[in-house]
């Protein structure tokens, strides 16, 4: 009898293609004559006057081509939560993907059960043991829900709660019940598309310690390719497929949601991604999609589930399986992609060396990293509250900064960030700060403790024990007693 991973791997291409996304996803085809509510040109008029800007946003955008005003996107039912008065009209402050998805079916289903769009879920935890005790209520509020969204409160007369409003988070949980804020990429009120394919419109978000993309595309060759061939992108284009419509640079919606050759086009940016690259250690994921749409993913060192049958999703609920989708087919996804510009011997080595700097990672720092810490928090050596001892800050920036650092760097071609942002700083670190201040919390239990999981290990740290020749601290190579 074959395994489930053994199964899986028999699923034919066509189901690739058909979990990857729909054929092209274009943009809807409105007919003017069923758009543009009457009443909806009083709102044009006023807010030509109050807010200019905003005004010719909307006039310079497809939806006012065709024929689609303030109302057509605004109007809501007396009943329903946010609904509020507003110069004579019945309306809600926010336009949620269930109101977008009235025409942009695809796209909206895509999104819904995204990482993105489950943006606010996947930190709910880490919020208040980080952010609020480290900072505040206040920057959970103006910095960490503006990039995951918050879930937005209507106080009783309709209006927002100034706390979780304005906010444009990818994950945003609306009023309405519905997660998700198109507008944080396509920007209201043009709603572009060329904003949204823009390496810029990502760059928002991922930036920084945590999610490093914007400094390693930017340094990156498809970086490089991108800003210097920008405007042979084709970016306002409605088809935009890569070999087809533009092939001077790929940007991230080209490799995580864009159309190529034979894949389609995908408002679910994780559906590519064989890695998990932001966790303490690295795993392959498998990605389960429910008959009712809901995906989750499930590490590969946990038990896979058989399709039709029920499965614990990340909210908690059970959904029954329709497919279970291996990283090896997520990750023949993403070399489709690559297929359009680079030769198959050329995406295939290249993701040889992205697994190898992972597995490095692992093996060498981020297994022995996090077994030494589970030892000291079993034995009561570190107390069980977050980021009140050095070590924690310490272990936390191995493989949350520098450690996704690295592993982003080696996905995304920047060997700078691969090595000296990245491994390098994580190296430094762990030999530097992280073993000695274990030595200090463990006292006479640290040298068994770094023996079982480190020295022991010679495959990755038996340099310690036998230095090669030569010196670089000293310049290259080792000055001998009575050189001039």
């Amino acid at each position: 009898m074959k395994t489930v991973q053994e199964r899986l791997k028999l699923l034919p291409a066509a189901c690739l293609l058909m979990i990857c996304g729909q054929l092209q996803a274009a943009e809807v085809e409105l007919d003017p004559s069923d758009w543009g509510i009457e009443e909806g040109k009083e709102c044009v008029k006023c807010h030509t006057k109050t807010s200019a800007g905003l005004a010719e946003q909307w006039r310079q955008s497809r939806h006012a081509e065709v024929g689609m005003n303030c109302l057509d996107c605004h109007q809501a039912d007396a009943s329903d939560v946010d609904a509020i008065q507003h110069e004579g009209f019945t309306i809600a402050t926010i336009v949620s993907p269930k109101d977008c998805g009235r025409c942009h079916v695809n796209e909206t289903e895509q999104n819904s059960s995204s990482v993105h769009a489950n943006a606010v879920s996947l930190i709910t935890d880490r919020m208040p043991v980080m952010a609020a005790n480290l900072g505040g209520k206040a920057i959970i509020d103006a910095g960490c829900a503006q990039c995951h969204g918050s879930e937005v409160k209507v106080k009783g007369d309709g209006t927002l709660d100034t706390a979780t409003w304005p906010n444009s988070g990818i994950g945003r949980i609306n009023p309405d019940g519905s997660k998700g804020s198109c507008s944080s990429c396509h920007g209201r009120h043009a709603f572009s598309k060329a904003q949204a394919r823009d390496p810029s419109s990502c760059m928002r978000c991922h930036s920084g310690p945590d999610s490093p993309d914007r400094a390693i595309y930017e340094a990156s060759k498809h970086g490089m390719a991108y800003f210097a061939h920008k405007e042979k992108m084709n970016l306002d284009s409605d088809s935009w497929i890569a070999g087809k419509d533009y092939v001077s640079a790929p940007t991230c919606v080209t490799c995580h949601m864009g159309a190529a050759g034979k894949l389609p086009t995908n408002h679910d940016v994780g559906m590519r991604n064989a890695w998990n690259l932001n966790t303490p250690v690295s795993e392959k994921q498998y990605l389960v999609i429910y008959e009712d749409g809901d995906k989750s993913e499930i590490p590969a060192s946990q038990p896979v589930p058989d399709r039709g049958t029920e499965h614990t999703k990340i909210d908690g609920s059970l959904g029954k399986v329709k497919v279970v989708v291996p990283p090896d087919r997520r990750r023949k996804a993403m070399r489709m992609v690559c297929l359009e510009c680079h030769g198959k011997n050329f995406a295939t080595s290249f993701m040889d060396q992205f697994d190898s700097v992972v597995d490095l990672y692992n093996e060498k720092f981020g297994k022995p990293a996090q077994s030494i810490m589970l030892d000291l928090y079993d034995k009561g050596l570190l107390t069980p509250a977050p980021f009140d001892e050095p070590i924690e800050f310490t272990y936390w920036e191995l493989w949350h900064d520098e450690g996704a650092r690295a592993r982003h760097g080696a996905a995304m071609a920047s060997p700078n960030h691969t090595w000296w942002e990245g491994i390098y700083l994580v190296s430094r670190n762990f030999y530097s700060k992280f073993l000695p201040q274990v030595r200090a919390v463990a006292g006479d239990e640290a040298d068994a403790l770094i023996s079982r999981y480190v020295t022991d290990v010679k495959e990755h740290h038996g340099w310690l024990d036998n230095p090669e020749k030569g010196n670089p601290i000293l310049g290259y190579g080792t000055r001998k007693s009575g050189d001039d």
